[in-house]
């Protein structure tokens, strides 16, 4: 990097990089390993130091697995094509799927239960029980439980109709059919009937029903591809295979003997097991299973023996959803309905003790009072009645006071909430700005409780591979014997279309085309160096044989042209094997036996004689080929930080010098680097080797320990061939995106499994990373090192803050390794600090669980919002444990996916999301907690004046139905509406200012200030509300179901004119929603007035009829409103926030549009 453009300090001890960090060039296959085994592990530290890496720790589990044998009490005993043995002597379970929760018995039991874990519910029952003691009736017994059934009704219809959904899909699941050995023959069965023991016939394409372990394939070697897009989410083919004891039988009819397993776990890679047939035992892994939900794909048949059914697959028992999140304002809220709660037990003990001094005071009239007679003389005996003490009648008036004000905590608000989230989650989906055309995916709400978190995010934590970049990964760069190949690059391999194989007749293609350097084709066509040339040929048979690619040939429209695609776990492979074909080496067949490589026009055919796959400890995977020359082969491809380690320095020093020059050159413009490197075997060696593989293959214990140590001994003594450097693109719109994230005062940290050198030469490219920043790069292997950077790096941050205009921005470039030592340790501390001081903060070669452990560092040190954003499964733990998650729906899978609360295609479409989307739904939803709140409590406090007026006695002018309906109908449609469609700013306007999202971090549309502001308001608008109509009519003949009317009347026309004035986008469903309101209550009022068994019989048209009636309402309005509208002009005028400036400015611009558009039109007129 160029020292002018940038500065960049290293705080690390100059020691050799050590080998045990991380792999920045992490396969797929691996990584995923690595998530689940840690998941389902013991608890595990985010930086263990065993190893340095938490994927060594993962491998230290799955080794301790197999090194032990399986206990009778821990395994599973299945006789093979015994189903009637196996099951009557274990209690196994059957096939069927239940993903339901409710039968028609416990459908109202349990969903009850579950209803009334809502503590607001559990209060209105109360309410409403109390309601029907005799002493307690205030309201009529079916008007007081009528609210809390309509909510649980509407909720209960909710969840059976989900839960019908789901038991139509298990219906149609367990009915689908599978041939199965029945008698000798293979039968049609349901898959509800299978059962543990029996032996299945899979045809090619078929769905697999249940867990099974493979006996047989139409593949002479044993080998089935499997597709595991309903387990993992990842259509790209693996491998299983047979054991040859199995495959070689010719009646497998007649099978017979029994397999030793684990009992049934979560655990979708791992298997362990022993298989005994025909007087041999052979052992069992997690090549040789078959999970329920995979696809039997290139393979014409197969036959298996079940091991796990039903609830007991691998799949079924993973079948959890993501865990439970609840949204930072609904928890703020629910501090509120605390204070509300208190507030209202206030009300009532001021209500009850009032009503204890009255009667004390008027104890001697009590018996002759007319409206409070205590005496009943209707019979011989005089008797009290209804009257129980003077402390019995504090305590029932109590009771009756949280009755009539029972409203003041708003049930209707949840119920609202959810259908706002609803409304609000189908606007974001909906939205053709984060609509992506190539995949065609729109925006995914899979969690609509956290809608309102997307307004607040502080801090964005992203990966780097399929987040930021496309995860398409391209060749660009070879190193090929120490020398470098970056030169001018073509499409075309001499004929155009790119390079292509003659095959009987067809014509095969490379589905994607790979440019190709120049001088590496002329070089590989002429051969006028042969020692060169034969470099060269090494090194791309090496790109196209060491892999687990499956090539598929894919018709096109022309009948003699077949393309080939390459189907493989990685992406890096798939990037290798294209590159391999453009240059002539084209992969065209491959059996667990051998593979067929078309080189330069002459089809070749070499034995793949052994196998060691990727795995997380040695970071490197080798294949043992037989080649046409009866020569036997390794060549074995790898990270640098291991394959260095294996490689013989000694045989070219040169090279290797050079070599390494070339990687840091591909890392530092942002390349993915593989080394790759080979060797002979002698006929002695491969015996050897062979010898060692089969014995540790067929151990039956510490059979992953053993395949490891045959693996090291074989990469040794390895001929560096050269190094690969693979791009991988840069999203559209990524730098874009993080510039108005970072003008939004949002930070973005990313988090990578890459090396340094890559991640920073990304961070430059996405605009993470700016000329301008200091760089603060830790690298450290040991607690003390890592003290002592973080606290010479807190000092500069100090300087360099401190340094007035020439203050520059920092960037914090750390490693997993230090990591290990910072995370859960006292350096946590400083590591905070100085990150917190940081504009930027980049991890490399970072864990999935380290990954999780920065996200809980900023979650467990403050108040902020975070959010996560990954594509990988190695991202699941880091989506879970931020306040939300998102998973990109990309080339990795959909475990992210399926572990977020949103998901999307691309990267770029956050800003959307975050500075529109999330900007509106904190907005809307922080008005409506509060207006919901004041809704309720100014009809509450209209009640609480008129009890002290009327001796206490909770006896209302508000008729019973009227209060029922206030939350229903007379004010919640309203509030719902607005709550879903109300824009207080454009989204062009909110992206072209994206400073303006900072009204969400600083907490301003929801705030305890406002909710005090609020509540005074309330005060004063009740009061108003209640003492006009009071005064208007004091000493008139008026009953008190008029003035009553009048006061419902009164609230409703209040509430619904006070939102009106705070709705910023008038659209004709908000109109129609606040004046259809006002119109409905009107008619509800008029209705329950006719009834004549109702009290109040005629009395809004005796009352409408005064013109006094009409002036309260008006005085009413008028008088409670000023006070808002003043105070908001004031505030608006004097100490405007930057919402209210920009929606001002946004009204000025249009209306200078609009007049201009007026100008234009009369000069065209004229």
């Amino acid at each position: 990097m160029d020292s002018d453009e940038s500065r960049s300090v290293d705080l690390h001890p100059h020691k050799p990089k050590d080998d045990s960090s991380i792999s920045s060039n992490t396969w797929r296959a691996g990584s995923i390993k690595e998530v689940e085994v840690i998941e389902l592990g013991s608890k595990a530290r985010y930086g263990s130091r065993k190893g340095g890496s938490t994927s060594s720790m993962s491998m230290s589990m799955s080794m301790s697995m197999s090194r032990r044998d399986i206990r009778d009490e821990d395994a599973r005993l299945v006789y093979i094509n015994h189903p009637l043995k196996s099951n009557e002597s274990f209690e196994f379970s059957g096939n069927s799927v239940i993903t339901n929760k409710y039968s028609v018995l416990t459908f109202l039991p349990r969903n009850l239960f579950e209803q009334f874990h809502r503590v607001a519910y559990v209060y209105f029952l109360i309410i409403a029980i109390l309601n029907q003691l005799p002493q307690l009736a205030v309201f009529g017994r079916f008007a007081s439980i009528l609210p809390l059934s309509l909510v649980l009704l509407v909720t209960a219809v909710k969840d059976g109709y989900e839960d019908w959904r789901r038991h139509r899909s298990d219906r149609i699941e367990n009915n689908r059919l599978s041939s199965v050995l029945v008698n000798s023959t293979f039968e049609l069965k349901k898959w509800k009937d299978i059962q543990v023991g029996e032996i299945i016939k899979l045809s090619a394409d078929e769905t697999i029903p249940c867990d099974i372990v493979l006996l047989s394939t139409s593949d002479p070697t044993g080998v089935a591809y499997i597709q595991t897009i309903n387990l993992d989410g990842e259509s790209n083919l693996k491998t299983r295979y047979a054991k040859q004891e199995t495959l070689g039988m010719q009646e497998i009819e007649s099978i017979s003997g029994t397999i030793k397993c684990e009992k049934p776990n979560r655990n979708i890679y791992g298997f362990l097991g022993t298989m005994d047939v025909n007087q041999k035992q052979v052992s069992l892994g997690p090549s040789n299973i078959v999970l329920r939900g995979c696809v039997l794909k290139n393979t014409s048949w197969a036959i298996g023996v079940v091991v796990y059914t039903g609830m007991e697959t691998k799949v079924m028992l993973n079948n959890s959803g993501a865990q439970s999140k609840r949204s930072h304002l609904e928890a703020r809220m629910n501090k509120e309905i605390i204070f509300l709660s208190l507030f209202l037990v206030g009300l009532c003990s001021i209500v009850s003790l009032l009503a204890g001094i009255w009667l004390r005071r008027h104890r001697d009239e009590l018996d002759i009072m007319p409206f409070y007679r205590r005496k009943d003389y209707s019979g011989e005996d005089v008797d009290n009645y209804k009257y129980y003490g003077w402390g019995f009648e504090i305590l029932f008036t109590f009771l009756m006071s949280v009755i009539v004000f029972q409203i003041m905590i708003p049930i209707a608000l949840y119920i609202s909430m959810e259908l706002v989230r609803l409304g609000q989650a189908y606007f974001m989906i909906r939205d053709d700005n984060m609509y992506h055309e190539s995949t065609e995916s729109r925006l995914q709400c899979r969690a609509l409780n956290v809608n309102e978190d997307l307004g607040q995010i502080k801090y964005v934590f992203s990966d780097k591979t399929g987040t930021l970049t496309e995860n398409k990964m391209e060749f660009q760069y070879a190193s090929i014997s120490g020398v470098n190949y970056n030169g001018e690059k073509t499409e075309f391999y001499g004929e155009q279309g790119g390079y292509y194989a003659k095959v009987g007749g067809l014509i095969l293609r490379p589905k994607m085309k790979v440019q190709v350097d120049m001088e590496l084709v002329r070089l590989l066509r002429t051969g006028d160096d042969p020692t060169i040339s034969k470099k060269i040929y090494d090194f791309f048979l090496a790109l196209a044989s060491c892999n687990t690619i499956v090539p598929i040939l894919v018709d096109t429209s022309n009948s003699g042209e077949k393309l080939i695609d390459y189907q493989g776990e990685s992406p890096d492979e798939q990037a290798l094997v294209y590159a391999a074909a453009a240059y002539g080496f084209m992969l065209i067949e491959r059996t667990s036996g051998h593979i067929v490589i078309d080189i330069l026009g002459d089809r070749q055919r070499f034995n793949v004689l052994g196998m060691h796959e990727f795995d997380s400890d040695r970071k490197r995977m080798s294949v043992i080929l037989g080649c046409p020359d009866s020569m036997v082969k390794v060549f074995v491809k790898g990270a640098d930080t291991t394959m260095f380690n294996v490689i013989d320095k000694s045989r070219n020093t040169e090279v290797v010098t050079a070599t390494e020059g070339h990687l840091h050159a591909f890392s530092s413009v942002g390349l993915r680097t593989l080394v790759i490197g080979m060797r002979d075997l002698t006929p002695h060696e491969f015996e050897q080797w062979r010898a060692s593989y089969e014995a540790a293959t067929n151990a039956l214990m510490g059979r992953a320990r053993l395949l490891r140590k045959v693996a090291i001994n074989l990469e040794t003594d390895l001929r560096i061939l050269g190094a690969s450097g693979i791009e991988d693109k840069l999203q559209q719109g990524v730098p874009e995106a993080i510039e108005s994230l970072r003008m939004a005062n949002i930070k973005v940290w990313v988090l990578t499994g890459d090396k340094q050198e890559t991640a920073i030469s990304i961070g430059y490219s996405s605009k993470l990373l700016t000329s301008n920043m200091t760089q603060i790069i830790i690298n450290n292997n040991s607690t003390e090192s890592c003290r002592r950077s973080l606290e010479d790096a807190l000092i500069l941050s100090r300087k360099a803050l401190t340094s007035g205009e020439n203050a520059r921005l920092l960037a914090l470039i750390i490693d997993g390794t230090s990591l290990v030592y910072i995370l859960d340790s006292e350096l946590e501390k400083q590591l905070f600090e100085l990150a917190s001081k940081c504009a930027v903060v980049l991890c490399c070669r970072v864990a999935p669980l380290q990954k999780a452990g920065i996200v809980m560092l900023i979650k467990n040190r403050t108040n902020d919002l975070t959010l996560a954003i990954g594509d990988g499964a190695n991202d699941v733990s880091m989506i879970q444990k931020a306040d939300v998650g998102i998973g990109i729906s990309g080339q990795e899978g959909r475990q992210a996916v399926m572990a977020s609360d949103f998901a999307m295609a691309q990267f770029r479409f956050l800003v959307p999301l975050l500075l529109v989307h999330g900007h509106w739904n904190y907005q809307r939803m922080g008005y409506m907690i509060l207006y919901n709140f004041y809704r309720n409590a100014v009809f509450v406090l209209v009640l609480f004046w008129y009890a002290l007026y009327t001796a206490f006695t909770l006896s209302t002018a508000i008729n019973e139905w009227n209060s029922v309906l206030y939350s229903v109908i007379y004010t919640s449609v309203p509030t719902i509406v607005v709550g879903i469609l109300d824009i207080d700013l454009s989204r062009t306007t909110l992206l072209k200012y994206p400073q303006l999202y900072g009204s969400g971090q600083k907490e301003e549309s929801y705030n305890g200030k406002l909710f005090w502001l609020t509540i005074a308001d309330t005060l004063w608008q009740s009061i108003v509300a209640f003492f006009v109509p009071l005064i208007a009519y004091w000493k008139t003949d008026i009953d008190g179901s008029s003035i009553g009317d009048l006061w419902t009347l009164a609230v409703v026309f209040l509430v619904n004119l006070h939102l009106a004035m705070d709705v910023n986008t008038w659209t004709w469903i908000i109109h129609a929603s606040i004046w259809g309101s006002i119109v409905a209550t009107i008619i509800c009022v008029i209705i329950i007035d006719v009834i004549p068994i109702l009290p109040g019989y005629w009395a809004i048209f005796h009352l409408a009829g005064d013109g006094l009636f009409w002036v309260c309402l008006i005085v009413i309005i008028i008088a409670s409103l000023i006070p808002r509208f003043v105070s908001k002009t004031l505030v608006q005028h004097y100490r405007p926030s930057d919402i209210q400036i920009a929606v001002e400015a946004e009204k000025f611009e249009n209306l200078i549009e609009s007049r201009n558009a007026e100008i234009e039109m009369i000069q065209s007129q004229r």
